[in-house]
Protein backbone atom coordinates (compact mmCIF):
# COMPACT_ATOMS: atom_id res chain seq x y z
CA UNK A 1 0.00 0.00 0.00
CA UNK A 2 1.19 3.30 -0.85
CA UNK A 3 1.72 6.25 1.52
CA UNK A 4 -1.07 8.27 -0.65
CA UNK A 5 -3.51 4.76 -0.46
CA UNK A 6 -2.89 5.47 3.65
CA UNK A 7 -4.09 8.95 3.73
CA UNK A 8 -6.90 8.02 1.91
CA UNK A 9 -7.60 5.79 4.34
CA UNK A 10 -10.37 6.84 7.04
CA UNK A 11 -9.55 6.89 10.92
CA UNK A 12 -11.95 5.45 12.90
CA UNK A 13 -11.16 6.79 16.67
CA UNK A 14 -11.66 5.24 19.76
CA UNK A 15 -14.46 6.19 22.30
CA UNK A 16 -14.02 7.15 26.16
CA UNK A 17 -13.31 3.52 26.83
CA UNK A 18 -10.77 2.75 24.73
CA UNK A 19 -12.80 0.81 22.29
CA UNK A 20 -12.87 0.92 18.83
CA UNK A 21 -16.21 -0.38 16.14
CA UNK A 22 -13.68 -0.84 12.84
CA UNK A 23 -10.39 -1.90 12.40
CA UNK A 24 -7.36 0.21 13.20
CA UNK A 25 -6.27 2.36 10.06
CA UNK A 26 -2.78 1.15 8.79
CA UNK A 27 -0.28 4.15 7.80
CA UNK A 28 2.98 4.18 6.34
CA UNK A 29 5.88 6.06 6.09
CA UNK A 30 7.37 7.12 2.83
CA UNK A 31 9.80 3.81 2.79
CA UNK A 32 6.48 1.71 3.61
CA UNK A 33 7.68 1.48 7.51
CA UNK A 34 4.18 1.53 9.80
CA UNK A 35 3.83 2.96 13.13
CA UNK A 36 4.11 -0.03 15.71
CA UNK A 37 5.96 1.64 18.49
CA UNK A 38 4.98 4.91 20.01
CA UNK A 39 7.05 6.41 23.35
CA UNK A 40 5.77 8.67 25.67
CA UNK A 41 8.03 11.03 27.36
CA UNK A 42 5.91 12.05 30.70
CA UNK A 43 8.29 14.58 32.47
CA UNK A 44 11.67 16.39 31.17
CA UNK A 45 13.51 15.80 34.92
CA UNK A 46 15.52 13.40 35.96
CA UNK A 47 16.62 12.65 39.38
CA UNK A 48 20.16 11.31 37.34
CA UNK A 49 22.82 13.44 36.09
CA UNK A 50 24.20 10.71 33.55
CA UNK A 51 26.73 12.37 31.35
CA UNK A 52 25.48 10.89 27.95
CA UNK A 53 22.59 12.39 28.87
CA UNK A 54 21.70 15.46 31.19
CA UNK A 55 25.10 16.25 32.18
CA UNK A 56 25.47 17.86 35.35
CA UNK A 57 27.61 21.14 34.38
CA UNK A 58 24.51 22.30 32.01
CA UNK A 59 21.82 20.84 33.97
CA UNK A 60 22.37 22.10 37.41
CA UNK A 61 20.38 23.54 40.22
CA UNK A 62 19.36 26.94 37.66
CA UNK A 63 18.35 25.15 34.89
CA UNK A 64 14.94 25.54 34.04
CA UNK A 65 12.73 22.77 32.98
CA UNK A 66 9.31 23.12 31.21
CA UNK A 67 6.60 24.64 33.61
CA UNK A 68 3.97 22.32 34.84
CA UNK A 69 1.19 23.79 32.61
CA UNK A 70 3.47 23.26 29.51
CA UNK A 71 3.34 19.44 29.58
CA UNK A 72 0.95 17.13 28.69
CA UNK A 73 -1.46 16.03 31.53
CA UNK A 74 -2.33 12.76 31.93
CA UNK A 75 -5.96 13.29 30.33
CA UNK A 76 -3.89 14.53 27.11
CA UNK A 77 -1.99 11.71 26.74
CA UNK A 78 -4.28 9.07 26.94
CA UNK A 79 -6.51 10.64 24.40
CA UNK A 80 -3.36 10.90 22.41
CA UNK A 81 -2.26 7.39 23.31
CA UNK A 82 -5.93 6.09 21.45
CA UNK A 83 -5.84 7.98 18.40
CA UNK A 84 -2.05 6.58 17.97
CA UNK A 85 -3.27 3.51 18.59
CA UNK A 86 -5.91 3.88 15.96
CA UNK A 87 -3.40 4.27 13.83
CA UNK A 88 -1.36 1.00 14.27
CA UNK A 89 0.39 1.63 17.64
CA UNK A 90 0.35 -1.60 19.57
CA UNK A 91 3.37 -0.89 21.86
CA UNK A 92 3.27 1.65 24.03
CA UNK A 93 6.22 2.55 26.60
CA UNK A 94 6.70 6.03 29.03
CA UNK A 95 9.66 7.33 29.28
CA UNK A 96 11.55 10.30 30.38
CA UNK A 97 13.62 11.88 31.80
CA UNK A 98 12.88 9.75 34.43
CA UNK A 99 9.11 8.60 34.51
CA UNK A 100 8.88 7.61 37.78
CA UNK A 101 9.71 11.24 38.83
CA UNK A 102 6.18 12.71 37.79
CA UNK A 103 3.64 12.45 40.49
CA UNK A 104 0.46 10.14 40.32
CA UNK A 105 2.21 8.01 37.27
CA UNK A 106 0.03 5.11 38.16
CA UNK A 107 -2.99 6.96 37.16
CA UNK A 108 -1.68 7.48 33.74
CA UNK A 109 -0.91 3.98 33.46
CA UNK A 110 -4.78 2.97 34.41
CA UNK A 111 -6.41 5.46 31.93
CA UNK A 112 -4.08 3.41 28.98
CA UNK A 113 -3.72 -0.45 30.23
CA UNK A 114 -8.00 -0.18 28.91
CA UNK A 115 -7.42 1.40 25.36
CA UNK A 116 -7.78 -1.75 23.16
CA UNK A 117 -5.48 -2.42 20.82
CA UNK A 118 -2.19 -2.27 23.11
CA UNK A 119 -0.76 -5.29 23.12
CA UNK A 120 2.32 -4.13 25.48
CA UNK A 121 2.52 -1.11 28.06
CA UNK A 122 5.59 -0.83 29.45
CA UNK A 123 8.23 1.64 30.89
CA UNK A 124 12.01 2.73 31.04
CA UNK A 125 13.46 3.83 34.02
CA UNK A 126 16.43 4.32 36.21
CA UNK A 127 15.01 2.04 39.12
CA UNK A 128 15.98 4.58 41.87
CA UNK A 129 12.16 5.21 42.95
CA UNK A 130 11.20 1.93 41.59
CA UNK A 131 10.76 0.05 44.94
CA UNK A 132 8.11 2.07 46.18
CA UNK A 133 5.71 2.29 42.96
CA UNK A 134 5.99 -0.96 41.29
CA UNK A 135 3.03 -2.68 43.01
CA UNK A 136 0.97 0.20 42.24
CA UNK A 137 2.17 0.24 38.70
CA UNK A 138 1.49 -2.86 38.40
CA UNK A 139 -1.64 -3.59 40.27
CA UNK A 140 -2.96 0.03 37.42
CA UNK A 141 -1.99 -2.28 34.39
CA UNK A 142 1.81 -2.31 33.87
CA UNK A 143 3.31 -4.66 32.53
CA UNK A 144 6.89 -4.31 32.58
CA UNK A 145 9.91 -2.60 32.89
CA UNK A 146 13.01 -1.97 31.46
CA UNK A 147 15.81 -0.37 33.70
CA UNK A 148 18.83 1.86 32.67
CA UNK A 149 21.63 0.26 34.84
CA UNK A 150 25.45 0.91 33.27
CA UNK A 151 27.85 -0.86 35.73
CA UNK A 152 27.39 -2.77 38.93
CA UNK A 153 30.92 -1.24 40.32
CA UNK A 154 29.75 1.58 42.84
CA UNK A 155 32.18 3.86 41.40
CA UNK A 156 31.79 3.57 38.38
CA UNK A 157 27.87 3.69 38.62
CA UNK A 158 27.73 6.99 40.95
CA UNK A 159 30.19 8.80 37.93
CA UNK A 160 27.44 7.28 35.57
CA UNK A 161 24.47 8.47 37.12
CA UNK A 162 26.01 11.31 38.06
CA UNK A 163 24.95 11.71 41.43
CA UNK A 164 27.56 9.27 43.07
CA UNK A 165 24.10 6.94 43.54
CA UNK A 166 24.84 3.93 44.82
CA UNK A 167 23.70 0.07 42.73
CA UNK A 168 22.28 -1.50 45.45
CA UNK A 169 18.79 0.60 45.49
CA UNK A 170 18.83 -0.15 41.98
CA UNK A 171 19.15 -3.19 42.54
CA UNK A 172 16.60 -4.03 44.87
CA UNK A 173 14.24 -2.42 42.90
CA UNK A 174 14.63 -4.89 40.47
CA UNK A 175 14.09 -7.38 42.96
CA UNK A 176 10.96 -5.60 43.76
CA UNK A 177 9.65 -5.20 40.55
CA UNK A 178 10.15 -9.28 39.76
CA UNK A 179 8.17 -9.47 43.51
CA UNK A 180 5.15 -7.91 41.76
CA UNK A 181 5.43 -9.75 38.54
CA UNK A 182 6.57 -6.53 36.23
CA UNK A 183 7.94 -9.20 33.72
CA UNK A 184 10.09 -9.89 32.06
CA UNK A 185 12.70 -7.10 32.91
CA UNK A 186 15.23 -5.94 30.52
CA UNK A 187 18.21 -3.98 32.03
CA UNK A 188 19.90 -1.74 29.45
CA UNK A 189 23.42 -0.37 29.87
CA UNK A 190 25.36 2.19 27.93
CA UNK A 191 28.80 1.16 27.01
CA UNK A 192 31.33 3.61 26.72
CA UNK A 193 35.28 2.36 26.06
CA UNK A 194 37.34 3.35 28.85
CA UNK A 195 34.68 4.18 31.11
CA UNK A 196 32.37 1.28 32.03
CA UNK A 197 32.87 -1.76 29.65
CA UNK A 198 35.41 -3.29 31.61
CA UNK A 199 32.49 -4.28 34.03
CA UNK A 200 30.25 -5.75 31.48
CA UNK A 201 30.72 -9.31 32.65
CA UNK A 202 30.29 -8.98 36.25
CA UNK A 203 27.04 -7.37 34.78
CA UNK A 204 26.07 -10.32 32.96
CA UNK A 205 27.34 -12.67 35.49
CA UNK A 206 25.05 -11.32 38.15
CA UNK A 207 21.79 -11.46 36.16
CA UNK A 208 22.82 -14.28 34.60
CA UNK A 209 20.41 -17.50 35.57
CA UNK A 210 17.65 -14.82 37.24
CA UNK A 211 15.07 -14.48 33.95
CA UNK A 212 16.00 -10.58 33.74
CA UNK A 213 17.48 -9.57 30.01
CA UNK A 214 20.82 -7.69 29.81
CA UNK A 215 20.96 -5.55 26.76
CA UNK A 216 24.09 -3.73 25.76
CA UNK A 217 23.26 0.02 24.05
CA UNK A 218 26.21 1.60 21.80
CA UNK A 219 27.05 4.74 22.60
CA UNK A 220 25.08 7.03 20.76
CA UNK A 221 25.25 10.53 19.64
CA UNK A 222 21.93 11.71 20.75
CA UNK A 223 21.39 15.25 21.66
CA UNK A 224 23.84 17.88 21.29
CA UNK A 225 25.36 17.88 24.84
CA UNK A 226 26.96 14.24 25.62
CA UNK A 227 30.18 14.95 24.00
CA UNK A 228 30.32 11.85 21.33
CA UNK A 229 32.87 10.89 20.38
CA UNK A 230 33.29 7.79 17.92
CA UNK A 231 36.59 6.56 19.64
CA UNK A 232 33.90 6.01 22.90
CA UNK A 233 31.75 3.21 20.90
CA UNK A 234 32.49 -0.37 22.04
CA UNK A 235 31.24 -1.74 18.43
CA UNK A 236 28.57 -4.32 19.79
CA UNK A 237 30.67 -7.38 17.64
CA UNK A 238 34.05 -6.48 20.09
CA UNK A 239 31.61 -6.68 23.08
CA UNK A 240 29.98 -10.02 21.60
CA UNK A 241 33.11 -11.38 20.79
CA UNK A 242 34.37 -10.47 24.69
CA UNK A 243 31.50 -12.39 26.10
CA UNK A 244 31.34 -15.49 24.41
CA UNK A 245 34.82 -16.03 25.22
CA UNK A 246 33.55 -15.88 28.94
CA UNK A 247 30.15 -17.38 28.42
CA UNK A 248 29.12 -19.03 25.10
CA UNK A 249 26.13 -17.45 23.36
CA UNK A 250 24.63 -17.94 20.22
CA UNK A 251 22.02 -15.89 17.97
CA UNK A 252 18.13 -16.35 18.43
CA UNK A 253 16.03 -14.53 15.84
CA UNK A 254 14.10 -11.53 16.77
CA UNK A 255 10.77 -11.54 18.22
CA UNK A 256 9.24 -9.14 16.00
CA UNK A 257 10.12 -7.49 12.99
CA UNK A 258 11.20 -3.93 13.90
CA UNK A 259 13.14 -5.35 17.40
CA UNK A 260 16.10 -3.06 18.11
CA UNK A 261 18.11 -5.24 19.72
CA UNK A 262 19.83 -8.58 18.45
CA UNK A 263 19.04 -11.66 20.63
CA UNK A 264 21.34 -14.31 22.04
CA UNK A 265 21.43 -16.97 24.63
CA UNK A 266 23.29 -18.82 26.33
CA UNK A 267 24.65 -21.65 24.97
CA UNK A 268 24.12 -23.74 28.52
CA UNK A 269 20.39 -22.40 28.94
CA UNK A 270 20.49 -20.08 31.49
CA UNK A 271 19.18 -16.70 29.92
CA UNK A 272 19.13 -14.08 26.98
CA UNK A 273 21.35 -11.52 26.20
CA UNK A 274 20.98 -8.90 23.61
CA UNK A 275 22.38 -5.50 21.70
CA UNK A 276 21.23 -2.72 20.25
CA UNK A 277 24.17 -1.04 17.90
CA UNK A 278 22.37 2.02 16.68
CA UNK A 279 25.99 3.17 15.65
CA UNK A 280 27.98 0.24 13.48
CA UNK A 281 24.46 -1.68 12.73
CA UNK A 282 22.10 0.59 11.63
CA UNK A 283 18.34 -0.80 12.01
CA UNK A 284 16.68 2.28 10.55
CA UNK A 285 14.81 0.63 7.49
CA UNK A 286 12.55 -1.69 10.30
CA UNK A 287 12.27 1.71 12.60
CA UNK A 288 8.60 1.76 13.75
CA UNK A 289 8.86 4.30 16.60
CA UNK A 290 7.13 7.38 17.17
CA UNK A 291 8.30 9.50 20.25
CA UNK A 292 5.35 11.92 21.94
CA UNK A 293 7.88 14.32 23.58
CA UNK A 294 6.49 15.89 27.56
CA UNK A 295 5.22 19.45 25.73
CA UNK A 296 3.34 17.38 22.80
CA UNK A 297 5.58 17.49 20.29
CA UNK A 298 5.69 14.21 17.66
CA UNK A 299 8.97 13.04 16.65
CA UNK A 300 9.79 10.76 14.32
CA UNK A 301 13.43 9.95 15.19
CA UNK A 302 15.83 9.61 17.96
CA UNK A 303 17.89 12.24 16.38
CA UNK A 304 15.53 14.63 14.88
CA UNK A 305 15.87 18.03 15.38
CA UNK A 306 11.91 19.63 14.91
CA UNK A 307 8.65 17.90 16.20
CA UNK A 308 5.14 18.68 15.37
CA UNK A 309 2.83 19.99 17.58
CA UNK A 310 -0.27 18.45 18.83
CA UNK A 311 -0.87 19.70 22.10
CA UNK A 312 -1.51 23.02 20.85
CA UNK A 313 -4.07 21.56 18.00
CA UNK A 314 -5.39 20.11 20.85
CA UNK A 315 -5.96 22.23 23.08
CA UNK A 316 -7.38 24.63 20.43
CA UNK A 317 -10.11 22.21 20.18
CA UNK A 318 -8.97 19.87 17.45
CA UNK A 319 -11.40 16.71 16.88
CA UNK A 320 -10.03 13.10 17.56
CA UNK A 321 -9.77 12.61 13.21
CA UNK A 322 -8.10 16.54 12.49
CA UNK A 323 -5.27 15.22 15.23
CA UNK A 324 -4.88 11.86 13.68
CA UNK A 325 -5.10 13.71 10.44
CA UNK A 326 -1.71 15.48 11.66
CA UNK A 327 -0.37 12.64 12.67
CA UNK A 328 -0.83 11.01 9.69
CA UNK A 329 0.77 13.19 7.40
CA UNK A 330 3.61 13.60 9.12
CA UNK A 331 4.14 9.93 9.62
CA UNK A 332 3.33 9.58 5.47
CA UNK A 333 6.00 12.43 4.99
CA UNK A 334 9.17 10.33 7.33
CA UNK A 335 11.95 9.81 5.56
CA UNK A 336 14.19 9.29 8.75
CA UNK A 337 17.27 7.18 8.37
CA UNK A 338 19.77 9.49 10.60
CA UNK A 339 21.80 6.24 11.41
CA UNK A 340 22.15 4.37 7.95
CA UNK A 341 23.49 7.51 6.97
CA UNK A 342 25.70 8.46 10.15
CA UNK A 343 28.94 7.61 8.29
CA UNK A 344 28.44 9.72 5.38
CA UNK A 345 27.98 12.92 6.99
CA UNK A 346 30.69 15.50 6.86
CA UNK A 347 29.73 17.48 9.92
CA UNK A 348 26.81 16.47 12.29
CA UNK A 349 23.55 18.52 11.87
CA UNK A 350 23.57 21.68 14.17
CA UNK A 351 21.06 20.63 16.58
CA UNK A 352 18.59 17.46 17.44
CA UNK A 353 16.30 17.34 20.51
CA UNK A 354 17.83 16.04 23.77
CA UNK A 355 16.92 12.52 24.27
CA UNK A 356 15.53 13.68 27.65
CA UNK A 357 12.56 14.98 26.34
CA UNK A 358 11.27 11.97 24.33
CA UNK A 359 12.92 9.48 25.84
CA UNK A 360 15.43 6.66 24.75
Amino acid sequence: MSSSEDKGREFTPHDGNGSSAQESTIIRDVFGRLLRDLRVSVTDRCNFRCPYCMPAEIYGERYEFLPRADLLTFEEIARLVRIFVGLGAEKVRLTGGEPLVRSGLEKLVAMLSPIEGITDLTLTTNGYLLSHQAQGLRDAGLQRITVSLDSLDDEVFGRMNGRGFSVQTVLDAIDKAREVGLDPIKVNSVVQRGVNDHTVIDLLRYFKGTGVIVRFIEFMDVGNLNDWKLDQVVPSAELLERIHAEMPVEPVDKNYRGEVADRYRYLDGSGEIGFISSVTEAFCSDCTRARLSTDGKLFTCLFASDGRDLRGPMRAGASDDELAALVTDVWGRRVDRYSEIRASLTRPPERKVEMYQIGG
